[in-house]
Order: C-alpha cells, then structure tokens, then sequence
C-alpha cells in the first residue's frame, strides 16, 4: 500500500500509486464519515444535512465502494509485490492474489449498486482485517525495525477498523440482505 494525496492523482491522473493511496484516505475519510451521519449534532444535521443522517451514510458508502476499485487493481497490477506478502505457509500465493482482487471488485460493484451491499462490506472489511492480521501482525510481531512495515502496519489497522465502521452502518438495513 502507498499513500498519496489527491493533488497527486491529479497532477499525474496516469499514475495508479497515486489512486491507490487516495483510495486508502478514502476507506478512513468513509469510515469517519459514517460516525459523522451517526453522531451528528441538531446544529450539525441543521446545516449540514445533506452530510447527515441517511444521506450521510449513503455517501460514505458509496466513497467506500469506490475506494475498493483501486484496491482490487492493485492486486492485479502487482500481482509479484503481493503474492510476496502471502504467508509462506499458505500455498498458491498468485491464486490467493487473484482471488482477493476479485472480491474486492465484486465487493465494490455490489456497495456501489446496493445489491448485497451490507454482507459485501462485511466481507470486504473481513478480507481488509484478515491482510493486517495475516501479514502485517507477523511483521510487527517478529521485531522489525523497518519503518515502512511498521507504517504500513498502523495504516492497515485503521483500514480495518474505517472498514468496520462503514461495515456496521448497514447493520439496520441487513434484514435487506
């Protein structure tokens, strides 16, 4: 994962290192938006009401359902870089690349949709916390000293929890499933 401001994508629109970290600061902008529209103010909701409430949660998800796009690519992309994060003990590390760039594209198809949306964002978020928990924990874990892994390992744990939140913001409409 790289991070990289939206002036980035914009200066160079080509560039998908630039999308992809967009759509990082996207998954916590998304998560951060829900508790907004959840925990909202009178004053809040007065003002900013196309922010609140269930247009606010529309909108948080669907930034959320586009951020998945970019997170997809990357697997397909980069498909050697990832299948290196694998966990040795797990085989056909290209399989489990592909599959996962799958899932997060049909995950973002069914919240950008709304078919399926809340158990695509439970299973989007489950598949986001399962890469912390499976290759950044490890590293951590093992001692590193590098900084890089050590970053990537904070912003993996906030993806997941920003996932969760957005993830839970169906929980009201899962009867819907």
């Amino acid at each position: 994962m790289r991070t990289a401001s939206a002036g980035h994508a914009i200066r160079a629109p080509g560039s998908f290192g630039a999308w992809d970290g967009c759509a990082e600061t996207a998954v916590i902008v998304a998560g951060a938006w829900v508790l907004y529209a959840w925990f909202a103010g009178d004053r809040d909701r007065r003002r900013l009401a196309f922010a609140t409430g269930t247009n606010g949660l529309r909108i948080a998800r669907v930034l959320y359902g586009l951020a998945l796009i970019p997170f997809g690519l990357a697997h397909l992309l980069y498909v050697n870089a990832t299948a290196a994060l694998v966990p040795s003990w797990l085989p056909a590390h290209v399989v489990w690349v592909y599959v996962t760039a799958t899932a997060f594209l049909a995950a973002a198809v069914a919240v950008l949709i709304n078919v399926r949306a809340p158990l695509a964002a439970r299973l989007s978020a489950l598949q986001i916390g399962l890469f912390t928990l499976l290759v950044w924990v490890p590293i951590v874990a093992a001692g590193t000293k590098d900084d890089y892994q050590r970053s990537e390992f904070v912003l993996s744990t906030a993806l997941t929890a920003a996932a969760w939140v957005v993830a839970d913001s169906y929980r009201e409409s899962s009867s819907q499933e």
